[in-house]
């Protein structure tokens, strides 16, 4: 199994990358998102309880997304591996993955970090909110505190990955073709 994390803040390409990599690499996308509503409209145990703290306006705890992280990689051990889009947000969230991919006798290769400057995406998005209606992409302001958001949360990530020497920065600038490209020398130095 070969698994790789891929973050970027909002804007970044991270969507449009995954989708490329997933394809070239015959991996299973987890994003965290999917994994929610999946469970939700599943009404699982793990989407019933999530649901309760959503509905309230809170945040789920870390131990109810793992348990829902943990069932998915667990439902799909024939997998060539993954793309984690969203997970993990936090070092005890990172912890907790390392935990269980090792249960399943695997890890983590490469965390792919796709940079752009912040006045770039600000651009990228007011352009995409346009085109997509998506209120959270119109406003400056709320944009720009989406990215405070992101790098109060991921810098701390990004950290304990290089300490790993598992973290790849790719610049997120450019042709996507070019960008692809970068990504997948990046994965092929780990893949060997």
């Amino acid at each position: 199994m070969f698994n790789i994390i891929i973050f970027g803040p909002p804007g970044a390409g991270k969507g449009t990358q995954s989708a490329m990599l997933l394809e070239k690499y015959d991996l299973v996308h987890l994003s965290t998102g999917d994994v929610f509503r999946s469970n939700i409209k599943g009404e699982t145990e793990l989407g019933i309880l999530a649901k309760s703290y959503i509905d309230r306006g809170e945040l789920v705890p870390d131990e109810v997304t793992i348990a829902m992280v943990e069932d998915f990689l667990k439902t799909r051990t024939d997998a060539n591996g993954f793309i984690f889009d969203g997970f993990p947000r936090t070092i005890s969230q990172g912890e907790a993955l390392a935990k269980i991919l090792t249960q399943l006798g695997t890890n983590i290769h490469a965390v792919l970090a796709l940079e752009v400057e912040e006045n770039e995406l600000v651009s990228r998005l007011l352009e995409r909110g346009k085109v997509s209606g998506r209120t959270d992409d119109q406003s400056e302001d709320k944009i720009r505190n989406r990215f405070g958001e992101y790098n109060n949360k991921t810098e701390p990530l990004l950290a304990f990955y290089e300490d790993q020497n598992l973290l790849h920065r790719i610049n997120g600038l450019g042709d996507i073709d070019h960008i692809f490209g970068a990504l997948c020398e990046a994965v092929e130095s780990v893949r060997g």
